[in-house]
């Protein structure tokens, strides 16, 4: 009989994880039989091979929501908020668990693993809380006609799609308000790193979650779980990953008005004002560019520095990039892991040598990993730590998102000129400014178009916030008392 499950060891632990598609409350094999390989990035070996699920799988999966959707939405909502506080309790238990398969799947260090487990589990707890806390209105017409009552219920079935970066947060922020909110939610995870949301399934059965309120389809071929699009059934798309794939699903979910949330790419500029601290600004700057090995949505791109501050600033920010250890995410040493495929890895290398074409210099780093150094296996998938200056506006690497370890320094003479760079891109997911003459920077902060800015501080996610972009990165928001809403239909009553 097969049991879908596997053992992997590493940094000293074992964990056994699921390996098949986790549909109305078991896991099985696609109706295909067919497999894909999740890869090891730090050797380019294979870890495992997980089922693939097809377009047939994925009707079942809807079939399956449809089934227990009316249930879920009327259990109470009591009832739902213990459900998601114990899943946030067994995500903490499991944490170590949890923290080793994302570094093994993804190859990041495990500092970083940790703290994603911390955050992830952290969605669970909050929306625990706000599940039972779901408020209508009631007011009088002010015509004197009658009265206005407002109530919130459950969009209905979801379909959540979820990018490699982040393996449990891009989930738990998803599944988290669907249900508490009463929705039931089929999410794809990507192809790159399955192996933690099918744990966390594991771990949602065991906490209660009714089997078909949750369930999880990896699959090589994206389209499969996508074409739920053009079921009428389907009542809510939440998409995280590329602009360009967001655009498309969006159309194809307009065509049947499903509602619609999307997170998608960035650009964010890092401004370093005349008047801001050196040493803070480029200690945050290094936290905000190499967290996750800078394979961060919100992770700044464009290093936008006054130019009378700039020489200090690039030494500081090159003496940090510099402390940085590679080697396998699951070695404890390891400060700065591969990226998570040969793909990832060269699309940074190219940019790299493109803005050294461009007249751009390199400080640190700007080479490919070609031979085995300490714990670096050369065939993993490595770019070291970099530091270019000479990085101009109209750049390709200044209008691209590096998704790397590679922090790009371009300056400005003035605040305004900073402002007018920093606004000069079709993304607004995140920003950074960085002053000590506070009014100032506060209206630079103000002045800076994107949905989520950082003042004097390098890291700003949190579960207790909304999470999201304006112009071409995204729509809605995730996370704070604003993520529920979007899994909720406001409906009138006149009376």
């Amino acid at each position: 009989m097969t049991t879908f499950t596997t053992t992997l060891t590493a940094a000293d632990r074992t964990v056994t994880v699921p390996t098949g598609l986790f549909l109305g409350g078991s896991f099985r094999a696609g109706s295909d039989g067919e497999t894909f390989t999740v890869t090891d990035p730090a050797t380019a070996r294979p870890l495992v091979d997980v089922a693939s699920a097809t377009e047939a799988d994925a009707r079942e999966a809807l079939d399956v929501a449809c089934d227990v959707a009316d249930d879920w939405a009327a259990t109470p909502a009591r009832d739902r908020a213990e459900i998601l506080r114990r899943l946030f309790e067994s995500v903490t238990a499991h944490g170590d668990d949890l923290t080793v398969l994302q570094s093994l799947e993804m190859g990041r260090a495990l500092p970083d693993s940790r703290s994603e487990v911390a955050y992830g589990a952290e969605f669970f707890r909050w929306f625990s809380e706000r599940a039972a806390s779901i408020r209508g209105d009631y007011r009088h017409a002010p015509s004197g006609s009658g009265r206005i009552i407002t109530h919130h219920r459950p969009v209905g079935p979801v379909l959540a799609i979820t990018p490699w970066n982040f393996p449990l947060a891009m989930a738990t922020r998803k599944i988290a308000p669907a249900l508490a909110a009463g929705c039931p939610i089929i999410l794809k995870p990507a192809q790159l790193t399955p192996l933690t949301m099918l744990y966390l399934a594991d771990l949602a059965r065991e906490a209660g979650v009714p089997d078909g309120v949750l369930q999880v389809l990896p699959t090589h071929e994206a389209r499969r779980v996508s074409s739920l699009l053009g079921d009428p059934r389907l009542r809510k798309l939440t998409f995280t990953g590329s602009t360009a794939v967001g655009q498309a699903l969006a159309k194809t979910a307009a065509e049947t008005t499903v509602r619609t949330s999307l997170e998608l790419g960035g650009n964010a500029p890092f401004i370093v004002l005349s008047h801001a601290d050196v040493t803070a600004a480029a200690e945050a700057a290094v936290a905000s560019k190499m967290r996750n090995g800078g394979e961060v949505c919100i992770a700044s791109n464009r290093f936008i520095v006054h130019e009378a501050l700039a020489p200090a600033f690039t030494r500081a920010v090159t003496e940090r990039m510099a402390g940085y250890v590679m080697g396998p995410g699951t070695d404890p040493a390891t400060t700065l892991g591969p990226m998570v495929s040969a793909e990832q890895r060269d699309g940074i290398a190219d940019l790299v040598d493109t803005a050294l074409d461009e007249g751009a210099t390199a400080v640190l780093g700007g080479e490919r990993v070609t031979t085995a150094e300490g714990a670096v296996d050369p065939a993993g998938f490595y770019y070291p730590a970099t530091v270019l200056t000479g990085v101009e506006p109209d750049s390709t690497i200044a209008n691209t998102e590096i998704f790397g370890p590679v922090l790009p320094v371009q300056t400005v003479a003035s605040d305004e000129e900073a402002v007018r760079v920093a606004n000069d891109t079709p993304f607004g997911l995140a920003a950074y400014v960085f002053g000590e003459r506070f009014p100032e920077t506060l209206d630079v902060a103000e002045s800076v178009q994107a949905g989520m800015v950082g003042v004097n501080r390098g890291v700003i996610s949190d579960a207790a916030a909304p999470f999201g972009g304006a112009k071409q990165s995204g729509i809605g928001r995730e996370g704070g008392f604003e993520g529920i809403d979007e899994y909720l239909e406001t409906v009138y009553l006149a009376l």
